[in-house]
């Protein structure tokens, strides 16, 4: 009986047992100390105004309509376009008589969008070409048809 906690207690020592309750003081602690470091911090980072232009009646512009360029499987190329006269014309075209088309409509029409429309069959070379011919040629608006779904 020399190890029994009664016995312990009666010479005037403490009996030692584990302690099963976790000890959340210094939980608690960070907690306090965090919550501090924000409520510190939340009034300097305020949110900012944006001030959004605004729109004014200006009068639409005519935007004219763009040059399409089809790339078909067999890589021919056409080109549809409105004309001078306003209607619509599709030709068939070289490379070189597409370099010398470009050239000579963005001289007249040089904010005129162009758009590439490639068969999926086409390899993604030949639009890419297409695409970095158009861009050594002025053409400052170049767009990719798709067709959706």
């Amino acid at each position: 009986m020399a190890g029994s906690p009664i016995r312990s207690s009666m010479r005037g020592g403490r009996s030692r047992r584990a302690m099963a309750d976790i000890n959340v003081v210094p939980y608690i602690d960070v907690m306090l100390v965090l919550l501090v470091i924000f409520m510190v911090t939340a009034p300097l980072v305020a949110p900012s105004i944006i001030n959004l232009p605004t729109v004014g009646n200006a009068a639409p512009q005519e935007q004219t309509p763009p040059v399409v360029v089809n790339i078909k499987a067999d890589r021919t190329m056409s080109v549809k376009y409105k004309g001078d006269s306003g209607a619509t014309q599709e030709d068939t075209m070289t490379k070189a008589e597409l370099d010398s088309f470009i050239t000579a409509r963005q001289a007249d029409h040089p904010d005129q969008p162009v758009v590439i429309a490639a068969d999926k069959t086409v390899q993604y070379d030949a639009v890419m070409t297409v695409m970095s011919d158009l861009k050594a040629r002025g053409v400052k608006r170049v767009g990719l048809l798709v067709k959706s779904q």
